[in-house]
């Protein structure tokens, strides 16, 4: 009988029960829905230290388990994609030892930095802005700067106020705060309150209340009905 005579001979049960054996069976992710939030949170935990161990010694520096453990600690008030952005930031842009300052500074909490919040400063009182509580204390500190035509200085003074009121801020965990100062244009008005909607630093019906009826344009109505929408949504 031949090879293929005999194959036709073995039930088909058989040869089922035979293929079942050899299947390869591959590696299955867990499925993250079903890990509680405690093991959800100590993984994150674990990323963080591993970040900061990994950024420090980029940064020529050996820190301990213990170091990175509790550095990671005492960022666990912020958000966590945020603070990996920072390490992100430090591994490229120090020079040295990495130092908690360094990843603060570096956290993305809706402050601007320094250069923006400089360009955002009004140059007269025509101008508007609507600023946080550091921009507003270390404008106010430059001002008799600018009165005497010191325009550099005010720069540097500026920028070093203002970086050590976030610094202050950030370890002290306060959200940034954002007010408005209105200048005396009414179109620069309107222009800075409707930016601040569309960035979420001002609520739509707080800017709809400093913004006169009789003098609102038509286009910012629909800036201001579109953004109340999306709240909605």
């Amino acid at each position: 009988m031949r090879a293929s005579d005999a194959s036709s001979l073995i039930p088909q049960s058989h040869c089922l029960n035979v293929m079942k054996k050899m299947k390869i069976h591959y590696p299955q992710w867990s499925n993250q829905s079903s890990v509680g939030p405690i093991a959800r949170r100590e993984a994150k935990r674990a990323v963080l230290v591993q970040a900061i161990s990994l950024t420090a010694e980029v940064c020529g520096q050996t820190l301990s388990a213990a170091a990175a453990d509790m550095l990671a600690s005492d960022l666990g008030d912020f958000d966590e994609e945020k603070v990996l952005a920072a390490l992100a930031r430090c591994r490229m842009e120090l020079q040295g030892p990495l130092k908690m300052s360094d990843i603060l500074t570096r956290i993305d909490d809706g402050r601007p930095d320094a250069d923006e919040a400089w360009a955002m400063m009004p140059r007269s009182e025509l101008a508007s802005v609507v600023w946080t509580d550091e921009m507003a204390m270390a404008w106010g500190t430059v001002l008799p700067l600018l009165n005497v035509g010191d325009a550099g200085g005010a720069r540097s003074a500026f920028r070093d106020t203002y970086a050590k009121a976030v610094l202050d801020a950030r370890i002290r965990r306060e959200p940034p705060h954002w007010t408005p100062s209105l200048g005396n244009d009414p179109a620069g008005r309107e222009r800075a309150l409707l930016e601040a909607v569309d960035k979420k630093r001002l609520s739509a019906s707080h800017v709809e209340q400093l913004l006169p009826k009789r003098s609102i344009t038509r286009s910012a109505q629909e800036i201001i009905a579109q953004v109340r929408i999306k709240n909605l949504c």
